[in-house]
């Protein structure tokens, strides 16, 4: 029997535990666990850096909600990231990134993996042929992908550049961090492997850091779990238990989200202080229809480009009073950055530095009315 995504949200991997009938998961603070008998760890648990049961509990729900057969947990997004390559590329390899990534898998392929000669190349991922012409035959063994992407709300079609990918023999990784697995499943769409930082929509209370990988293929799964283990970077079980109760509520968060975004991109499309809003929910947005045809809404993640220039659009985040001034983004407060001088520091003078007058907002579930009165004043 197939169930809806509210109810896999709560209810996979968090079946009533059996010794006390407690309904939810308990945390299994415990480093070790005796075990049977020499060679017979019970249930399989023989310590907590291979497995435990708080950590298996959210990896079985978060594989549910993409849709997947596997899914593995970490310490961070970025350390899902170094997993995925390191279990699925070697040196001499080669990744085909977006133009406008998140600062920090930039930095770690221009500063980590590119020293133990990983290369990459950036391309527009909206643009299908552009992917296409950026493939080296032989060496490309993954297309990396965000939709949206950070900062630029750009939309790659997943299903394009899956069958690209595939012709080339490579693999297409989908970050689905800024649209959640509530409003996007890139498996459905061909994707290979799934990326999550869970610090962001999927906890969503901006109180616990993590990340997650998901794949449909269990011999890819098995793999990506081997680099799990052997490099060490899991979450620990009191991050998995505060995960997977803000995952309980991700579709009703998802939706006042979205709500609340597209009354700010609407408020602030015309304004004067602004120049652009770069909002996927919005009819002249490039990507606007792939977006709605991959996505159950748009998401509540809006950049817009500051009519002055940098130093108005400093001023604006300095100004916002509700909107808070700090990096992340997905939790239930409303955050304000300057991507070029914050999330996106890294990326300055590259091919990825994004434009100076740039804002970001992370639009939270505050009532609607209030976030738009501080973006009047702040926008002066």
């Amino acid at each position: 029997m197939s169930h809806g995504f509210e109810t896999l949200a709560i209810h996979a991997g968090q079946e009533p535990e059996p010794r006390t009938g407690a309904v939810v998961p308990p945390i299994y603070q415990t480093s070790t666990y005796a075990q049977d008998a020499v060679g017979a760890p019970r249930l399989g648990y023989e310590y907590s850096r291979s497995g435990n049961p708080t950590r298996d509990a959210l990896q079985e729900c978060l594989a549910a909600l993409e849709g997947g057969r596997v899914g593995l947990t970490f310490a961070s997004g970025l350390a899902a990231e170094d997993a995925v390559l390191r279990a699925l590329c070697g040196p001499g390899d080669h990744v085909v990134i977006p133009d406008d990534a998140y600062g920090g898998t930039y930095r770690i392929f221009a500063r980590v993996t590119q020293r133990w000669g990983l290369t990459w190349t950036p391309a527009r991922i909206s643009d299908v042929e552009a992917v296409r012409a950026a493939i080296r035959p032989g060496e490309t063994k993954i297309i990396w992908v965000e939709t949206p992407t950070n900062p630029l709300l750009g939309i790659a079609d997943i299903a394009g550049l899956a069958s690209v990918a595939h012709d080339a023999g490579a693999l297409l990784v989908v970050d689905n961090t800024f649209a959640s697995p509530y409003l996007q499943q890139p498996i459905a769409h061909g994707a290979d492997v799934v990326v999550h930082s869970t610090t962001k929509y999927v906890g969503g209370h901006s109180d616990v850091v993590g990340g997650a990988l998901v794949t449909a293929d269990t011999g890819l799964g098995q793999e990506l779990a081997y680099h799990q283990n052997a490099m060490g970077a899991v979450n620990g079980p009191f991050d998995a238990w505060l995960t997977l109760r803000g995952v309980k509520t991700l579709g009703v968060r998802m939706d006042r989200h979205c709500d609340n975004a597209e009354r700010i991109a609407d408020y602030l499309t015309g304004h004067p202080a602004v120049s652009q809003v770069l909002y996927p929910g919005l009819p002249e947005h490039p990507g606007h229809e792939t977006a709605a045809k991959q996505m159950r809404r748009f998401g509540g993640m809006i950049s817009f480009r500051a009519a002055g220039g940098e130093e108005q659009a400093v001023r604006i985040c300095n100004r916002a009073k509700l909107f808070v001034l700090a990096e992340s983004l997905g939790g239930v407060e409303s955050l304000i950055e300057h991507p070029g001088r914050m999330t996106h520091a890294s990326a300055a003078g590259s091919p990825l530095e994004v434009p100076a007058d740039l804002v970001r907002l992370s639009v939270g579930i505050e009532t609607a009315d209030d976030l738009l009165a501080d973006l009047e004043q702040a926008l002066g």
